[in-house]
């Protein structure tokens, strides 16, 4: 009697040829990464901004300055360190002087509001802040925030001087544009570029991290909206970078390009810029926000080989290039993350670069890439990939974790790893719940087996009860999408009766198109959908509410049909594509901000609700026949 392998054993015999099924796991500090890439290739470019180039042996340097300038500052070993910065040289500076020291580097995102800021410092209360000079004045302050020492930062201080000297022109473009990079910070602050200068190398007989120390603290609310710290050690992270550069191994060592792009303060970059790309001694191409005109210039100066980025960064830039010209063809490989890869997308990316694009699977409490997609052209699009080595992963049931679901069948997927973080900061009870019994890692994602391929499903929590059976709002969304009108669509259950949910598709109509009803929007839906699945309602919005990384926010799409009058629709300029909008200058066009619960009100959604209700016999006959 033959045994049934595992999802991983499906997997392994699926992987590129080259790939291990276990790796070696990480057994030092995240700071010898860049002292490796400095030793051995002191001169290659680490980064380049805006023209501006940094190499790994003046990285190193400068981050043995800020290590004693923490030091100075009062920051030991296991304090933790705000870092409130968009992507610039002194973001990675300080980051490694953290590792460095042994400190833990908290990152937080320096456009997020006041209160969110303060109550992420809160929780892990930290003593030193770095910070952009226009995020300083939402940090807290007062006796009782923690915070002892702030130190801020000129995100244009390393612009070539050309673009600096620009800023100082006493023209009122210039004045905008140096407002919009720049403010004033009270006295009490420092500034970080000053006592970086200033300081003097940090003394080699000082002790390193250990590997089981935790290196960062990232920041998410998941899909549930509570609020939530992640704290990931150099084993983690190291482990993660590891993982993924096998996974990657047609890179080579000090001759790659990276687009460094996708935010720090999120695990997806943070592991592959901050990390990986130094593992490699790769150079990265840095911009504090994601623009299209931005990032082809900058290709155009210093061609990228690698981009990790989400689909809509991918589909503007292919659509830019197109536009403009301009040959993208030295991008070989590219790995797409955070949210769905559509065909659409990925067949476009590859017709203009000539690459190879793969998707990646993971969360911030997995450093963050559990699964991923073979890199050959024969991989499998639409899917989340194959587990990555030394990586376990499950399908259980979805209200007992106990018991896996056979091939095919969706279930929660739960995984065990060393990239797997050991509990939330502070938070006992949600750290109970995130775990099973015997230590798997609940992701909260739903997804089923093909032969080793992982195909979600959809989010636990975002699942809807629609006539007794369960409703996945991406299947639906999937179908809809595809509709001639439809822009953009969120499917969410709004409340009905007796803890019944109404299946409402909230649209976003293409320019110019015409009104769609209900009925239409059944009769597409119907050869596609169970009948359950259909929608029993539809409402009319002008913009989807996205996260940061280009995400439809389910959550807050419900909460808007549920309470139209009562929030404002989310600014587009949360999504990725407009990650760092505060940020412009004569080279960064400046992008409108709002924080949440602020700026402009949007108009309140249309309903249109038609009656479609059935009885529930008569429903469930229905679908027990399709």
């Amino acid at each position: 009697m033959s045994v049934k392998k595992t999802i991983a054993e499906q997997a392994h015999e699926l992987y590129a040829p080259g790939v291990p099924f276990r790796i070696p796991i990480a057994d030092e500090s995240l700071f010898f990464l860049l002292e490796g890439a400095a030793t051995r290739y002191p001169q290659v470019v680490a980064l380049d901004y805006f023209g501006q180039t940094i190499t790994y042996r003046q990285v190193l340097d400068q981050t043995l300055r800020a290590a004693q300038a923490l030091l100075d500052a009062g920051v030991e070993r296991g304090d933790v360190v705000a870092v409130v910065l968009p992507n610039c040289p002194q973001a990675f500076v300080a980051f490694y002087a953290c590792q460095r020291i042994g400190a833990v580097a908290a990152q937080h995102n320096p456009l997020a509001p006041a209160n969110e800021l303060a109550l992420q410092i809160k929780r892990h209360g930290g003593k030193v802040a770095i910070a952009w000079e226009k995020s300083v004045a939402k940090l807290p302050t007062g006796s009782n925030t923690g915070l002892k020492t702030i130190f801020s930062v000129d995100i244009s201080a390393y612009m070539p001087a050309q673009k600096r000297l620009l800023l100082k022109m006493p023209v009122e473009a210039a004045r905008k544009q140096r407002n919009a990079l720049r403010a004033p910070v009270p006295a009490h602050v420092k500034s970080w570029d000053m006592a970086v200068r200033d300081a003097s190398p940090i003394t080699p007989s000082y002790p390193h991290a250990k590997v089981d120390d935790v290196a960062v603290i990232l920041h998410t609310g998941g899909t549930n909206g509570v609020p939530k710290s992640v704290p990931l050690t150099h084993k983690n992270i190291g482990t993660n970078v590891d993982q993924c550069m096998f996974w990657v191994f047609k890179l080579h060592e000090g001759a790659e390009t990276f687009f460094s792009l996708l935010p720090y303060f999120h695990a997806f970059g943070l592991t592959f810029f901050l990390c990986a790309g130094v593992k490699k001694a790769g150079t990265q191409v840095v911009l504090p926000k994601f623009d299209v005109d931005l990032a082809l210039e900058a290709h155009r100066r210093r061609n990228v080989t690698f981009f990790v980025g989400v689909p809509p960064m991918f589909e503007r830039i292919a659509q830019g290039a197109l536009e403009t010209g301009t040959d993208i063809s030295s991008i070989r490989y590219s790995v797409s993350g955070a949210m769905p890869l559509s065909e659409k997308v990925a067949h476009l990316w590859e017709s203009v670069s000539h690459g190879t694009i793969i998707e990646g699977y993971g969360l911030s409490e997995t450093s963050p890439v559990i699964s991923g997609s073979p890199m050959e052209k024969s991989r499998r699009l639409g899917t989340l990939g194959l587990p990555f080595p030394s990586t376990e992963v499950r399908l259980v049931d979805l209200d007992d974790p106990s018991k896996d679901v056979p091939d095919g069948t969706p279930g929660e997927i739960i995984v065990r790893g060393p990239q797997v973080f050991s509990g939330y900061l502070g938070a006992p009870e949600e750290t109970a719940n995130a775990f099973t019994e015997d230590g798997w890692f609940r992701t909260g994602d739903i997804a089923y087996n093909d032969e080793g391929y992982l195909f979600l499903t959809d989010r636990k929590k975002e699942l809807i009860l629609s006539g007794g059976f369960n409703v996945y709002p991406s299947q639906v969304e999937g179908v809809l999408r595809e509709m001639p009108g439809v822009k953009d669509v969120a499917v969410v259950g709004m409340p009905g009766k007796d803890q019944e949910e109404i299946v409402t598709a909230a649209l976003v109509l293409e320019e110019g198109a015409q009104q769609l009803t209900l009925e239409q929007i059944r009769e597409w839906s119907m050869e596609k959908l169970s009948h359950y699945a259909l929608p029993k309602q539809i409402e009319f919005i002008s913009e989807m509410p996205r996260n940061q990384l280009g995400k439809v926010l389910r959550r807050v799409v419900r909460e808007q049909l549920v309470e139209p009058a009562s929030r404002a629709w989310e600014s587009a300029s949360q999504k990725v594509t407009e990650l760092a909008g505060e940020v412009g200058d004569a080279v960064l066009e400046v992008l409108p901000t709002a924080e949440k619960g602020q700026g402009s009100e949007r108009p309140a959604p249309t309903s249109h609700t038609d009656n479609v209700e059935k009885n529930d016999d008569a429903e469930k006959k229905n679908v027990e026949e399709n």
